[in-house]
């Protein structure tokens, strides 16, 4: 658990205990910001806020909040601002932010396709190389648009080996199940420079009852993909016993899946998806089955290796746009698409092949020219995804400062999950008004936090960081503190 700083038995404001009996002197002290000395501060919330911290039985020391006027940089409010905390999903907005500043929301990616060997009427003896660079969205659909634009180029019939290039990214051999133990789940998918579609293959289990079978369809299918189903079709009504299905991995095959159980005829169709195979075997697999849909002919093998030196430019593929990247990124809190955000940011500064280490030095060199004072903020994998990353709700509020008044605050401010309208914001704060409040979440077990922007009714907008870092929020015992937060600021600003 982060610990308390100094900073923040030393700076809070801004409540003087006369404020609660004077609305003037209340207005003078939100005018003014901070409080001039450590001396008159009262180190407490606000007091629906604080009624709430109470009622939720969470201890002050475990919530940080800071309130910061854009405009003026004054504080309005704070709680503890200066404690390192774990922030989830909400670091997203330094990933994000700095994404846009130092790479610009036009930056694309590229895939690319080459070739060795003579292509003549479409056939090309020889192989054909596909290398990756970091595509954070290569979804199937753009996958197909890939596949699709070599046949628009002439290409038919391959007679060598596919072979996958993916030394852009030089990563340390991770376990995707190390965090919780869960490596099929989309949110643990690691990154490559040759990722396909999320690695995620989505399963509809459907009760067959003229066939007398239950199936399983799979997409997208990859052909190197082992489905052993032995789910059975059970007779009756849809119980606990019959309807269930088991769904494994064995261990060191990521190519292979299980699927046990017992559906009945009246049972609804089970749907779900899984991260299977490995990125590199995921996007030959994928791939060739799209080439064969798409008419052409492929009976090779799988190559994981550089681009040969004679290999010969064929097709450039180009990615979404970082303006468009970084908003699904936010809206909808995807922890791949951060962490290549990191790795593009470290290799667009010191070069190929994008590493973590440079991923962090880049953040810690844009965040020293930027005057941010991050240097005791840990970045780690740029996700939040993770029990290393810290970072006070005050340097975070100075990102978010920093953001909205940069070049590309509209793409950047645009971003962020619309309260009570979209992304991980959509069932939530569906009171305040629409289009008032945008914040990025984040949620991981025992932390979560909102950080972003609130617009009051008089159009004044204002940077919230709130951080609660206590088992209890696994509860939900840290929303309530967010959502008074809110309607605080919208009632009192």
């Amino acid at each position: 658990m982060a610990r308390r700083g100094t900073g923040a038995r030393l700076t809070l404001l801004c409540y003087f205990r006369a404020m609660l009996k004077s609305k003037r002197l209340a207005h003078i002290v939100l005018v003014l910001g901070v409080c001039a000395s450590p001396a008159f501060a009262l180190p407490e919330a606000p007091p629906p806020v604080a009624q709430t911290i109470a009622a939720q039985h969470l201890p002050p020391n475990s919530v940080s909040f800071v309130i910061v006027d854009p405009d003026s940089g004054k504080l309005v409010a704070g709680l503890n601002i200066d404690t390192p905390r774990s922030p989830a999903s909400t670091i997203k907005v330094v990933t994000t932010f700095a994404s846009l500043d130092l790479l610009g929301p036009s930056y694309v990616w590229h895939t690319r396709a080459l070739i060795r060997g003579e292509l003549k009427n479409g056939v090309l003896d020889g192989d054909l190389i596909l290398q990756g660079g970091g595509d954070p969205y290569m979804s199937l659909e753009r996958w197909w648009s890939f596949a699709r634009t070599l046949r628009d180029r002439g290409l038919r019939s391959i007679r060598g080996d596919i072979i996958i290039d993916n030394t852009a990214f030089s990563l340390p051999v991770e376990d995707p199940g190390a965090f919780d133990g869960r490596p099929n789940r989309s949110y643990n998918v690691l990154p490559d420079a040759m990722m396909v579609n999320f690695q995620s293959v989505e399963f509809r289990v459907v009760p067959n009852a003229s066939m007398r079978r239950v199936d399983i369809v799979a997409t997208p299918a990859p052909v190197n993909l082992v489905i052993e189903n032995h789910i059975e079709l059970a007779g009756g009504r849809c119980t606990a016993a019959a309807g269930r299905v088991d769904f494994e991995v064995p261990p060191d095959h990521t190519d292979h899946v299980v699927f046990s159980g017992a559906l009945a005829p009246s049972c609804a169709e089970r749907n779900f998806a899984r991260v299977l195979l490995r990125p590199t075997d995921y996007a030959f697999g994928t791939f060739v089955g799209l080439w064969r849909e798409l008419g052409g002919e492929f009976e090779g093998k799988l190559r994981v290796a550089p681009a040969p030196s004679d290999a010969q430019p064929f097709v450039v593929f180009d990615s979404l746009t970082l303006g468009e990247i970084v908003r699904l990124t936010n809206k909808f809190s995807s922890n791949l698409m951060a962490r290549h955000l990191l790795l593009t940011m470290g290799e667009d500064r010191f070069g190929l092949p994008a590493t973590l280490d440079k991923g962090a030095a880049a953040i810690a060199e844009w965040s020293k020219d930027r005057g941010l004072s991050l240097q005791d903020m840990n970045i780690d994998n740029g996700s939040g995804l993770s029990r290393a990353t810290h970072i006070s709700v005050l340097q975070m509020a100075k990102v978010l400062s920093a953001a909205y008044h940069s070049r590309f605050a509209p793409e950047f401010i645009a971003s962020l999950p619309l309260a009570g309208i979209d992304g991980t914001l959509r069932a939530r704060m569906k009171t305040s008004p629409a289009g008032s409040v945008r914040l990025k979440t984040g949620h991981l077990d025992g932390v979560t936090g909102v950080a972003g922007y609130v617009t009051t009714p008089s159009g004044k907008t204002y940077v919230l960081v709130s951080l609660v870092n206590d088992p209890r929020a696994d509860y939900g015992a840290g929303e309530p503190i967010h959502g008074a937060l809110v309607s605080w600021m919208q009632g009192n600003l």
